[in-house]
């Protein structure tokens, strides 16, 4: 299938781009979605909560007080669970929360995440932008120009832009990644998936097996 790449100011430039139907027009697998989603939200939890158990707070070990004829459960130290600053019985420990996936599921997750896009009309190919400064004005006149001002977009480029992550990074709806970066998450939460020149061809090779 073909789309016309469009200029900045939205209009089509007579030029187009053909993408592949072994990446934007397979048969979508869900529970591939599923599990590369699931995973890159694991990843993203840091794993340093930690709690003290009794044997790690800091305390006195005399016994409070007789062991028979209190009437009274026994009691033999202030750092038990059962008093209020003792230890906690079996707290959270620092741990690491990621999900190891196979590469193929990941590329199938991704281009599965590709052709609901493409079948949904939101994928768009845009001609080459460079940026000579980080100018986020200038980025949101792009934005105006595609008539994207409103929506999640993803800004998928083919290789690093430092001026381009930089104009886009204090906007809250724009997210910009590289080929090699994207991932099934992003593509899935963006209305719109944007690509620059060249970079479809380049995830084609990397998809493409």
């Amino acid at each position: 299938m073909k789309i016309s790449i469009l200029d900045k100011a939205g209009k089509e430039t007579g030029k187009e781009v053909e993408l592949s139907d072994a990446v934007f027009g397979i048969e979508p697998n869900d529970h591939a979605i599923y599990l590369d989603v699931k995973r890159y939200l694991a990843a993203q939890r840091q794993g340093t909560h930690k709690s003290k158990e009794k044997s790690e707070i800091t305390g006195s070990t005399r016994k409070l007080k007789k062991q028979k004829g209190t009437g009274t459960a026994r009691a033999g130290s202030i750092k038990s669970p059962v008093f209020r600053g003792g230890g906690r019985v079996f707290g959270p420990r620092p741990r690491n929360y990621d999900i190891k996936l196979n590469q193929k599921v990941k590329a199938l997750a991704r281009k599965s995440a590709l052709s609901y896009k493409l079948k949904s009309n939101d994928v768009v190919a845009l001609e080459a932008v460079n940026f000579s400064a980080p100018k986020t004005k200038e980025f949101k006149s792009l934005l105006e120009g595609l008539s994207f001002a409103d929506s999640k977009t993803l800004f998928v480029l083919s290789e690093d832009n430092n001026n381009f992550y930089l104009s886009a990074r204090n906007l809250q709806k724009v997210k910009v990644s590289t080929v090699s970066l994207l991932n099934t998450y992003d593509i899935l939460n963006a209305n719109k998936v944007i690509f620059l020149e060249g970079s479809v061809e380049k995830l084609e090779e990397l998809l493409v097996k």
